[in-house]
């Protein structure tokens, strides 16, 4: 059975912060692996993988239910009712939980705001599905859009979804956005620099910026210390 992919391109993360990419808050379906490479949010809406349900599963009559769920769920997330969805993802969940079902469940919850679940949600599909840098990145999105920001929480994530995925711009360019929040300038330039050397050219802009916060912290330090000697 082939499995799909859908992306949510509109769904951007760290507003508070900075203008960044978007996050990997795009559903999957059973039998397939969230997605490793690097992925742009000027890429298409959808993408089409090719796996197959093995056959142990396949007879497994709660696993073949489960994905009819997990199926219906997408399909209403492709016409728009997060919430029908959500329920879908719910039930899937309850029948037989898999990283990609509770991976799919966060999306939703983030859609509607519910960031704390949203969190819960993608820290079990983690614990099913370590190797996941997808779910660490939209892990710290949330963190940055609750109530309460924790900018802290979401370096740790994006650091690790970082070493997952070294390769990835868009995990390296939020990583930037968010050591700029944080003020520590020379490591955000680092990381912009990164995402701009793989493929990310929005970074140029950043990387000016950036720069130019650096200069004028050196600056600043240069004339209190010119002060200070006189």
């Amino acid at each position: 059975m082939p499995a799909r992919f859908l992306r949510l391109s509109n769904a951007s993360i760290f507003r508070r912060t900075a203008t960044l990419s978007s996050s990997r808050t795009r559903p999957i379906l059973a039998g397939s692996t969230q997605r490793t490479s690097p992925w742009h949010a000027a890429a298409s809406s959808k993408r089409w993988a090719t796996s197959t349900m093995p056959h142990s599963t396949a007879s497994d009559p709660a696993y073949v239910e489960a994905l009819n769920c997990l199926e219906q769920g997408t399909q209403k997330l492709e016409e728009g009712d997060v919430k029908a969805a959500k329920a879908l993802y719910q039930r899937s969940v309850e029948i037989k939980r898999t990283a990609n079902t509770l991976f799919n469940l966060g999306v939703t919850h983030y859609h509607l705001k519910e960031y704390d679940e949203a969190i819960e949600a993608w820290k079990e599909s983690i614990a099913l599905q370590p190797s996941s840098p997808d779910s660490h990145l939209n892990i710290a999105s949330a963190y940055i859009l609750s109530p309460v920001s924790r900018p802290d929480l979401a370096l740790h994530h994006l650091n690790i979804a970082s070493s997952l995925s070294p390769d990835d711009p868009e995990i390296a360019f939020n990583l930037a956005a968010v050591l700029e929040a944080c003020g520590r300038l020379e490591e955000s330039l680092a990381q912009y620099k990164r995402s701009k050397e793989f493929g990310v050219e929005r970074a140029a802009m950043h990387i000016r910026n950036v720069s130019a916060k650096i200069l004028g912290q050196r600056m600043a330090t240069a004339g209190e210390e010119g002060k200070r000697d006189s």
